[in-house]
């Protein structure tokens, strides 16, 4: 858990923080997240406040990136909770809701901040290996979370994530404009 020292004083920082990176780094599943409705709107207002720091910092992150993104992670939301209440987990669905939205924030944090203090000195082509990697182990630990949720192995999880991710990537170049 994360602490901060007030004069002796120990007061718990951002426990759902601390579970997200747990769940990253695959040592935690989306049970370790209080099964509430709270928790479900925590991550999507860190998902949400992730996005405007990205209008703000990234300049090839616009409003129509935006949108588009919104519309993306409201798709994957669908198709994982289509997948839990069909695998007969429903109780599991808000815990790994949570979960998938606050890592999927999580990752474009960690992406972002990289972005930010690397490309200027790395290069473009070492932004696009880091966007890359992101992505591939996010997708990883999105596959950790729907295997822990409906119960199956890791590959299924994996390869349930995967076929998301390329809904997803359809979807996003299907809206993205001809120029």
């Amino acid at each position: 858990m994360i602490v901060a020292t007030d004069r002796c004083r120990t007061v718990p920082l951002l426990p759902f923080l601390q579970t997200l990176f747990d769940i990253a780094l695959l040592r935690k599943g989306p049970e370790h997240i209080p099964r509430s409705a709270v928790m479900l709107v925590m991550a999507i207002v860190f998902w949400f406040l992730v996005r405007l720091a990205m209008l703000v910092f990234d300049e090839g992150f616009d409003e129509y990136s935006f949108i588009i993104e919104l519309f993306s992670a409201f798709l994957a939301a669908v198709c994982y909770s289509a997948v839990i209440i069909i695998s007969g987990q429903r109780p599991r669905l808000l815990q790994s809701l949570s979960a998938i939205i606050g890592i999927s924030a999580l990752m474009r944090v960690m992406f972002l901040s990289a972005k930010m203090l690397l490309q200027s000195v790395a290069g473009v082509e070492f932004m696009w290996l880091v966007a890359w990697a992101t992505i591939l182990w996010s997708v990883s630990v999105k596959g950790h979370i729907i295997a822990s949720a409906i119960g199956c192995h890791r590959y299924v999880g994996l390869a349930i994530a995967v076929a998301v991710l390329i809904l997803q990537l359809f979807f996003e170049i299907s809206m993205v404009p001809e120029s």
